[in-house]
């Protein structure tokens, strides 16, 4: 059976680590003595308060977790800290509604990068820093982050992180004998990337503070900035390569990164089918898109077609969202390719949205097998992937998510379009934010946001985030029966 009260009481404790975390920007707010202190203290104090009420209600109701509480853990943890971390923004950003700051504290947590929020360079530095830091904590997890460290709730470990590290394949080993070992390992492999990226970003010429942020809103692959003008406020090719290098790097599964420090060798990285495949998609996407801006006259040197299209293409596939220029100004061809690509380049594992990588190719594999059958009904032709044969059960959650995942987008789609959105802008919105890429096109391409959408708009784009990050069946199998009947 299931045990809300259970769930509830670690949520109390979670709440209690969210907390501590907000001190992070109420430090920054304390140096540069700006509007954001007051905000963040009562945030925390709020915050903290919360999480020790809940948890001493439900100290009774402690037990070890099972696997169907582990689901119900993550989606109401991903429901109840946005609402926290849209506190001090609501608190701190004068006119903001609570949807806007909901939406923002949720666009942060999922690491999509899609802001209702304008006049970045006007904001208190500790908002943006709150902003871009929220991504840093959602980019593994705050589920992982607390399995790492708090061994001693007696949490089923195996459970958070199955239900948290979403992939097809992420039941196939495990990379240490406890659980707590591997989400400490991950967020090790994590926090070095973190710092390497923060001191990258600053040797390129960034200030400490926009080095700290960029670097959270980098390996999350979330595309916050502090600047409107995103990375077209430095119009640097050296930031835009550093930018690109760690955005390649977040992109690829963090397990391998892992298993590769443990066995000291680069092999698992070089042998990994699905990283070779998304290495080699975006090569010839950009490669393709740097004709096709020079042959339309969008640029006129073959060098600043490629840093525009690397960089563009790069960003968007890895479903880290920032921008450098208007790209929605392009030829139609040219963003929308890229928005199609976000929808599946990264790697499962990775910090990126999207059906990732592994999907695509597993159903690659399947219509090859099935048109084999169709000339040769009797072969034994199994899927087959890096040398092991894929369980007809594992194709057939593939199968099920690519269903729900069209079905989902349709839908979303059209509540957007039943409430008069123009088509294009509800397409890409859902897309956007489905895949947690963060910009769309039309009334919320690049250099637009999210704020001019209504209400009941923004929630659904909210509801599109939360279902993207968790990779839909995590959340969709909490609204069924069977669920809740034990």
């Amino acid at each position: 059976m299931t045990s809300p009260l259970a769930v509830l009481a670690l949520i109390g404790r979670l709440l209690v680590i969210f907390s501590l975390l907000m001190l992070v920007p109420l430090a920054f707010a304390a140096v540069q003595q700006d509007a954001g202190r007051r905000a963040f203290s009562i945030s925390a104090g709020v915050t903290l308060l919360a999480g020790l009420t809940l948890s001493l209600l439900m100290r009774r109701f402690r037990r070890e977790l099972q696997a169907r509480d582990g689901f119900l853990l993550v989606g109401l943890t991903w429901l109840i800290l946005p609402a926290f971390g849209a506190l001090p923004l609501w608190l701190a950003v004068p006119g903001l509604d609570v949807t806007d700051a909901y939406f923002e504290a949720v666009s942060g947590l999922t690491a999509t990068g899609a802001t209702a929020l304008s006049g970045l360079d006007a904001l208190p530095l500790s908002v943006n820093v709150w902003r871009c830091f929220m991504m840093l904590i959602g980019g593994l997890g705050i589920i992982v982050l607390a399995v790492a460290i708090l061994p001693m709730l007696g949490v089923g470990g195996a459970q958070l992180f199955k239900a948290e590290m979403a992939g097809p394949l992420k039941d196939q080993q495990k990379l240490t004998p406890r659980m707590s070992d591997t989400a400490r390992g991950l967020w090790v492999v994590y926090f070095v990337f973190a710092l390497s990226c923060m001191l990258a970003y600053r040797w390129g010429g960034m200030s400490w503070s926009d080095a700290f942020m960029h670097m959270c809103s980098t390996v999350s692959l979330g595309g916050f900035s502090s600047h409107d003008a995103g990375f077209g406020h430095w119009n640097s090719a050296t930031l835009e390569l550093v930018a690109i290098v760690f955005m390649l790097l977040a992109g690829i599964n963090f397990a391998l990164y892992f298993i590769a420090v443990r066995q000291r060798s680069l092999r698992v990285l070089w042998q990994d089918i699905e990283l070779k495949a998304f290495y080699l998609v975006l090569l010839v996407v950009v490669l393709l898109l740097t004709g096709f801006l020079l042959a339309h006259g969008v640029e006129q040197d073959g060098l600043a077609a490629l840093r525009s299209s690397a960089f563009h293409v790069v960003s968007v596939a890895t479903t880290t969202g920032y921008a450098a220029t208007d790209y929605a100004q392009w030829p139609v061809f040219a963003p929308l390719l890229m928005l199609l690509l976000g929808c599946f380049a990264t790697c499962a594992g990775s910090t990126g949205g999207g059906i990732k990588m592994v999907r695509m190719l597993l159903l690659l594999k399947q219509s090859q097998r099935e048109l084999v059958r169709i000339i040769h009904p009797n072969a034994v032709n199994p899927v087959v992937y890096g040398g092991r044969v894929v369980s007809p059960r594992v194709m057939q959650s593939v199968i099920a998510f690519m269903m729900l995942y069209g079905a989902t987008l349709v839908v979303l789609t059209m509540l957007l379009l039943f409430t008069g959105l123009d088509v294009v802008s509800a397409f890409t919105a859902v897309l956007a934010c489905l895949n947690n890429i963060g910009p769309g096109l039309g009334l919320v391409g690049p250099a637009q946001n999210f704020g001019v959408l209504s209400p009941f708009q923004t929630w659904v784009c909210t509801f599109a985030m939360l279902l993207g990050r968790l990779e839909l069946l995590s959340v969709l199998v909490l609204f069924t029966p069977q669920f809740w009947r034990g």
